[in-house]
């Protein structure tokens, strides 16, 4: 059946046409009830049951649920409870929520892909007998409602057709009053979402998952100014009265935060509750500026909201905001509406409400950026020990905190699993299981080398070919080779793991992997961007066993000169999987002749060439302070943590590692000079530098920062005989001032921008991992079409989908590395979690009321407060600051930047959401300040010794689990 659809359109000269499309309907359009005698239903397709369990007790009667448009977009989290089964989606409802939220479209896609949930989408759009055209005047959202009830319409009438005594029923779930109303008029059955769930049987639980506005209501006290509406925001920043930004809360100060906006080149301060107007960290907002005298500095006070109690009548006054009449006044100014918000799902605790037998409590976030959220929940008895998820509903303008509602429990607070689950969700790291769809596109095992590849590819199975990785690593994506030539000169070879023969373009494990972006390494565990049957076996090159392999092969002269370079596609056979102890072992033993060793050597040789040379070019050497913990075989809990040290091999893998990464970044470039993907390092600005040049003056050290060059000299002179760490104080401090590196492509960016500033190299891509990062298989794929051994195909070629694609693989690059480092914390704090310790440290800056502090064997920072601790004021004896000369002194001690000092480590587990380790002052020893050395207290008082030594109570065996490869491959 044919009908149309009439509109009219706009040119774009401002004339008006009439636009006539056709609109198939048809008859057959089955309704998905599992025992319906007059619909066929393919077998493919999920079906209702025939006579759904009856769990509502004021619909009493077995039935389906229908639901509106808003239901799934505001009650998501009680659509996803197992519970929730039996439900008609109607593709209207459908193409509306892909069109407002594609996030939630997501997660509805997800639910209705279960086939245990059943739930049916019904193309109520085609059928002949549900389809109505929009009415004369009518807007889209009701049409949209007619189309449901026109739905349930006939569902009802369709289920007595089939049979006259069938007791089968539809009800619409709508928190739309009018819609109600009007359902009602018609006969239906229909609920508001909150009125059904508080009929349910056997599910109390769902009650706290639902969002219900009606009950906070509470317009008694307005404390915040109104919102503009979205027409007033757009008009004001079209007249300029208005600007837009994202809003960044402050970490230190709960009322305060800064809007970045393209107007002002510098934050522009926002201060003060009711100025900040219910923005909360991420969200998209309109700003009005004040006048220039209404300026304001930054507040120097830590100001924590610490209200654990959901008491609307507590006082909302700000407190006074200290200005220091010294500092320069910033751009200040109130935010009037809200563009976009940015909520996600938040992690943390509840603070049960002391009244007894209260259902309201208050979520705190671990985010200390989020602010406080008001729930509702009969649970909290329980939850209390709990680290559950919160979802923000709103914010009315009566509450000081937003208002939201319970979505699950991760598992006991300080546990080592839910803690590892909150990571993953604060760092938005993709950690589900794979889909059905994805395992069965990967191979089946065992697997072997298919004979067309040997005929396709270069054999390399005869030659000497290894990996060096580090201990424990089962993801190994490169290895490499060396071996003298006839003529005299070197052939040296990196040979990837050829990750794209396996990862189709467009497949669902390809989308997967590109959503993923990378591979996240925790302390513990890793978060594999693929597979396992690819990360650990099929793509992991492994001694002894046939892989496939993409190699760079080059030709080099002794002083390690390159004389051709060419790739290709290869079948390797690694001889061994080193460890870089075990290659540095096999080079340092003279007595060892084999062709490993000598392939090993002449790498290592080679290797030393290539990175003088980067260094003489201008490359920087930086250092940052990294830790490995050793894991308890059986608990799996850290039982020592040392910093990680580097040899000869590390940075003998990691400079042919970057050869190959510039030679392929060169040939890509070339061949696709508008769509390579390729990786640049911004030069830092000039005022990152200002930290490092004013501590390294103080010590009588000039860094220049004109170039890298320069820079990387001045780092080198920086040298104290009498303080060998204090270069590598500086190079971590230089470490902080740089940009972060990111991917982009070719064609977006003008060719000097191209340039990786630490590597100072004119261009920069990632090939050599493609196990764990997605760039380089697109890389792998642009340098297969390069040389002939694959095709290109449209999305390789496009510009703006590619630049989208980069945009995703930098932001989970960088919640990876933000992900890493809070599982190093953690970890950190259950090392510590029973004992104390005192250890040699390193003055990094001298504060106002502090000193920051790090600890070289165990690669930790700290902060010793003199004046007070956080906002809470200290007693003791009186420290003095001078800000000329950046020290603090005490009596005849005074502490300037880089100064050896001892302290001790201990945790504080008072605050059970955020354990942190506590830094003490040992010596210098400051009378009524300092803390008594351990050593004095183990021989005054045996009975009280906190032993520093408990591995000797642990077990010997452990397991060192890779988490980082970075002594291996550049960032």
């Amino acid at each position: 059946m044919l009908t149309n659809r009439v509109f009219m359109k706009k040119t774009r000269k401002g004339g008006i046409i009439k636009v006539v499309r056709e609109h198939y309907l048809r008859d057959d359009v089955a309704c998905g009830i599992g025992s319906c005698g007059l619909c066929s239903l393919p077998s493919t397709r999920t079906s209702l049951d025939p006579k759904p369990e009856q769990l509502n007790e004021s619909f009493p009667l077995p039935h389906y649920l229908m639901l509106d448009t808003n239901v799934i977009l505001y009650q998501i989290d009680f659509l996803e409870s197992e519970a929730v089964r039996n439900v008609i989606v109607l593709s209207t409802v459908l193409d509306e929520v892909k069109h407002r939220s594609p996030k939630i479209f997501k997660r509805l896609r997800k639910v209705i892909a279960d086939p245990g949930r059943k739930f049916y989408t019904f193309v109520n759009e085609h059928h002949k007998d549900t389809y109505l055209s929009k009415g004369i005047g009518e807007s889209a959202n009701d049409r949209n409602d007619r189309m449901i009830r026109q739905a349930a319409l006939w569902y009802g009438k369709h289920i007595k057709e089939d049979n006259p005594k069938s007791k089968l029923q539809v009800i619409i779930l709508t928190d739309d009053a009018e819609n109600r109303t009007k359902a009602s008029a018609l006969g239906l059955a229909v609920s508001s979402v909150a009125n059904y769930v508080g009929s349910m049987k056997n599910h109390p639980e769902l009650k706290d998952k639902v969002f219900n506005t009606e009950k906070w209501q509470d317009d008694s006290k307005i404390i915040f100014p109104s919102h503009m509406t979205a027409a007033q925001i757009h008009d004001g920043i079209k007249k300029g009265e208005l600007h837009q930004g994202s809003f960044f809360a402050s970490r230190d100060n709960f009322l305060e935060g800064n809007v970045r906006s393209e107007a002002y080149e510098e934050p522009i301060l926002i201060q003060g509750r009711l100025n900040l107007n219910r923005a909360v960290d991420g969200d998209v907002v309109a700003i009005r500026m004040f006048p220039k005298s209404e300026w304001k500095c930054p507040s120097k006070i830590v100001l924590v909201d610490e209200q654990n109690v959901d008491d609307e009548t507590a006082e909302v006054a700000d407190p006074e905001f200290e200005n220091d009449p010294k500092d320069d006044a910033v751009p200040t100014a109130a935010i009037v509406g809200i563009i976009k918000r940015k909520w996600r799902q938040y992690c943390g605790i509840l603070a049960a409400n002391p009244l007894a037998g209260s259902t309201r409590h208050l979520f705190v976030p671990s985010d200390r950026n989020i602010p406080r959220i008001r729930i509702e929940t009969r649970q909290s008895a329980h939850l209390i020990t709990q680290r559950i998820v919160v979802a923000i509903d709103y914010w009315p303008r009566h509450s000081k905190y937003p208002i939201g509602h319970f979505v699950r429990a991760l598992g006991n607070i300080g546990e080592k699993d839910a803690e590892n689950e909150v990571i993953l969700l604060e760092h938005d790291i993709p950690h589900g299981s794979w889909s059905a769809e994805i395992k069965s596109q990967l191979p089946v095992l065992p697997w072997h080398v298919e004979p067309e590849e040997y005929k396709k590819r270069v054999d390399l199975r005869d030659i000497t070919i290894c990996s060096v990785d580090p201990p424990g690593c089962t993801d190994i994506d490169d290895a490499l080779h060396a071996r003298r030539l006839d003529n005299g000169n070197i052939e040296v070879g990196v040979h990837i793991a050829d990750v794209t023969h396996f990862i189709k373009p467009g497949t669902a494990l390809d989308k997967e992997a590109a959503l993923r972006a990378t591979t996240v390494y925790l302390v513990d565990k890793r978060i594999d961007m693929v597979p396992d049957v690819l990360s650990s076996n099929l793509c992991s090159l492994r001694g002894g066993e046939e892989r496939l392999a993409f190699s760079c092969v080059w030709e080099l002269d002794d002083n390690a000169n390159i004389i051709h370079t060419k790739f290709h596609k290869s079948v390797i056979k690694s001889k061994a999987a080193l460890t870089y102890q075990e290659a540095q072992l096999i080079i340092d033993d003279a007595s060892q002749t084999n062709q490993t060793a000598q392939s090993l050597r002449l790498l290592n040789k080679l290797a030393k060439l290539l990175k003088k040379r980067r260094i003489d070019n201008g490359a920087l050497v930086l250092a940052s302070p990294e830790i490995r913990f050793n894991i308890d075989s059986e608990t799996h809990d850290p039982i020592d943590v040392v910093a990680k040290k580097m040899l000869d091999t590390n940075s003998m893998v990691e400079e042919f590692m970057l050869l190959a990464n510039v030679s392929v970044a060169e040939k890509i470039e070339h061949e696709f000079p508008e769509c390579a993907m390729l990786r640049r390092h911004p030069c830092p600005p000039d005022a990152n530098f200002e930290p490092l040049k004013k501590a390294a003056s103080y010590q009588g050290f000039e860094i220049i920062t004109d170039s890298g060059k320069q820079l990387a000299t001045s780092l080198d002179l920086a040298v104290k005989p009498d303080n060998p760490y204090f270069n590598t104080l500086l190079r971590i401090l230089t470490t902080r001032c740089m940009m972060q590196a990111v991917y982009f492509i070719s064609g977006t960016t003008q060719r000097q921008e191209y340039f990786h500033y630490g590597l100072a190299s004119p261009i920069y891509t990632h090939f050599t991992s493609p196990i764990r990062r997605y760039a380089d298989i697109i890389v792998h794929r642009l340098l297969a079409a390069c040389i002939g051994a694959d095709s290109t195909y449209p999305a390789l070629l496009d510009k703006t989908a590619s630049a989208q694609l980069c945009n995703n693989l930098n932001y989970r690059n960088r919640m990876a590395q933000y992900s890493g480092r809070a599982s190093v914390a953690l970890h950190t704090h259950l090392f510590f979690r029973n004992r104390t310790s005192d250890e040699e440290a390193y003055i990094l800056f001298v504060k106002k009321n502090a000193f920051q502090v790090i600890v070289p064997k165990y690669g930790l920072e700290g902060t010793i407060y003199v004046s007070g601790r956080g906002e809470k004021a200290r007693s003791g004896p009186t420290f003095t600051y001078n800000e000329e000369t950046q020290t603090q002194s005490c009596g005849n001690v005074e502490f300037h930047a880089f100064d050896p000092v001892m302290v001790r480590l201990s945790l504080d587990s008072t605050n059970v959401q955020h354990q942190k380790l506590v830094f003490e002052l040992v010596t210098p020893y400051i009378e009524g300040f300092s803390v008594k050395p351990l050593a004095e207290l183990d021989q005054a008082s045996p009975t009280k010794r906190k032993s520093t030594e408990v591995e000797e109570q642990q077990p010997s065996a452990v397991d060192t689990v890779k988490k980082s490869k970075k002594g291996k491959k550049a960032k």
